[in-house]
């Protein structure tokens, strides 16, 4: 990329999306490539997509400025994938991120042990959201940079592997969100949906399953927002030749009763030992049924391989072949603090954004992308909505390695539970199937 393409610059492509009219393929494609190639100022690119924030795009548009992402770095491809003589079938999960939220922990050895293959490119938290790498690397000697041969051969081993994104995939994506960050552009339905399925598609994957959040502790919290999220993302995946579905799940309160780094790969092995909490395996078998679905495996009820132990040993051959330890004890906090209830009722609501906030503040998530997290640091909840409590009793149990941190958690758990005095209406977790067309 050298310079303006004829007829396109800059200003051009700028005004028109300034002025609500639709940009065409050649302008995004222009321009996306243009902006990866430092072409583009920055301040010229902010101005873009703080138009596209308020004018919007079309489904035309996004699916264009997706794929013009997707092309500006390398693409994965998995389709000679093979064990036994037969040809593996690769299905992948993305969750638009929560509180608690450890399910790509089950769920891929889940899917793994019906011989599907689950090529599972993660990331790492920020904010209150956690991240899948943080959480793994608690567990001694497990890493997350991985080549592109080491992927290949462990999902043709063992049939799951999840690790860190090649940087050389959709790289314009990677620029894009840096920009978006700094400058008030991240909240827009076409540039989430871009940025997460040019990423998604760029990995290779033949079908993949959304799990779009509502709630709270959501990124998007309101359900109208989520299912045009979700519906948008469908119509992308499968413009690509993907083969893709979404479920609308709930973020109100917190996913499972831990949130933190190894608090959560703890209950994830609960999970995978047949027992755990019920909404953990809830999620987990519902996007387990979607998943192999999508890759052809019908007429199974996946909570069987989590009790019969076959997930579990999909997880622990998931585990040593990226070098880890499933024996090894996982890191535990020096410091602990209960958070007690002050009345007496019935738990209404334990709201996901503040356990969030607070685990966050106890050091297991960061403010800023690089910084370091703690192993040990979360919260562990002790009510859920419905329980009946008394006052005195715990509601929260904090960890951390520092406890000077204490204070901030604590005030970010004031008024996370709310208690009354009848029992509330608790909705599944799964709350919609969103289906190509919608």
């Amino acid at each position: 990329m050298s310079g303006e393409s004829v007829g396109i610059d800059p200003i051009s492509v700028i005004t028109t999306k300034r002025d609500g009219r639709a940009l065409t393929d050649a302008q995004i494609d222009w321009v996306v490539d243009a902006y990866t190639h430092g072409v583009v100022a920055p301040e010229q690119m902010s101005a873009l997509l703080m138009a596209i924030v308020l004018r919007g795009m079309d489904r035309r548009e996004i699916s264009t400025w997706t794929q013009a992402m997707i092309d500006s770095g390398a693409q994965a491809d998995f389709s000679g994938l093979s064990r036994d003589g037969r040809r593996l079938v690769t299905v992948d999960k993305h969750s638009t991120g929560g509180v608690g939220d450890k399910i790509t922990l089950p769920l891929a050895p889940l899917v793994a042990s019906y011989g599907v293959a689950v090529p599972q490119l993660s990331g790492r938290g920020l904010g209150h959201t956690g991240g899948t790498l943080d959480k793994l690397e608690s567990i001694p000697g497990w890493r997350a940079d991985l080549t592109v041969e080491e992927m290949i051969t462990q999902l043709e081993q063992v049939g799951a592997v999840v690790c860190a994104a090649s940087p050389g995939l959709a790289p314009a994506d990677r620029l894009l969100y840096a920009l978006r960050d700094v400058t008030g552009t991240v909240e827009s339905i076409p540039l989430i949906a871009s940025s997460i399925m040019s990423k998604k598609i760029a990995e290779g994957t033949g079908a993949l399953v959304l799990d779009v959040k509502v709630g709270s502790g959501a990124f998007l919290p309101g359900e109208d927002d989520a299912r045009e999220l979700a519906a948008t993302m469908v119509d992308l995946g499968e413009r690509a030749g993907v083969a893709t579905s979404a479920l609308l799940t709930d973020m109100d309160t917190p996913l499972g009763r831990a949130a933190g780094n190894a608090v959560e790969v703890a209950e994830s092995v609960e999970v995978l030992a047949g027992g755990g909490p019920a909404d953990v395996v809830e999620l987990t078998v519902a996007l387990a049924v979607e998943m192999l679905t999508l890759a052809g495996v019908s007429d199974v009820d996946p909570a069987e391989n989590l009790r019969n132990g076959r997930a579990m040993d999909s997880w622990r051959a998931m585990i040593t072949a990226q070098g880890g330890d499933p024996d090894a004890p996982l890191p535990r906090a020096r410091h602990t603090d209960v958070v007690i209830a002050e009345q007496s009722g019935v738990v209404a609501r334990v709201d996901a954004r503040a356990v969030g906030d607070a685990a966050w503040r106890l050091g297991a998530g960061r403010s800023v992308p690089g910084e370091s997290v703690q192993a040990e640091a979360g919260v562990i909840v002790h009510v859920a909505p419905g329980d009946e409590v008394r006052a005195g009793e715990v509601l929260f149990v904090m960890h951390t390695q520092t406890p000077e941190r204490f204070a901030a958690a604590r005030a970010a758990l004031v008024g996370a539970v709310d208690i009354g005095a009848h029992t509330p209406v608790v909705r599944p977790r799964v709350i919609e199937r969103v289906r190509f067309g919608a």
